[in-house]
């Protein structure tokens, strides 16, 4: 058995848990908040049989798709008390999945 860590943006999320419950994966969710656009997303954990990973993963894949946006950044090393913003396009969605192996899986 393998613990997937699947962190998706918060866009994304309900139609890949709908997906995933679809397909008989079991997930636990949970609300984070990433550390560079200080944006809210989403953490899903899923103990998955080794079989059937690639399945969850093609799931994952599909349902969380890359996109272009603007956000602006401060430009904080400014001298006295203004700061300047300019709009930056950068990339976000799609999913970063950690696979870690279990050792042992006990549902009570």
């Amino acid at each position: 058995m393998k613990l997937l860590i699947s962190i998706v943006q918060d866009n994304d999320v309900n139609l890949l848990m709908d997906d995933l419950v679809e397909k008989e994966f079991s997930v636990t969710k949970l609300a984070t908040t990433g550390g560079f656009l200080k944006e809210g997303n989403t953490t899903l954990l899923m103990g998955v049989e080794e079989n059937r990973v690639q399945d969850c993963l093609d799931i994952i894949e599909a349902n969380c798709k890359k996109r272009k946006t603007t956000t602006s950044i401060i430009n904080s090393n400014l001298q006295g008390p203004m700061f300047q913003s300019f709009p930056v396009e950068i990339e976000v969605g799609g999913a970063t999945v950690f696979i870690l192996d279990v050792d042992k899986f006990i549902k009570l």
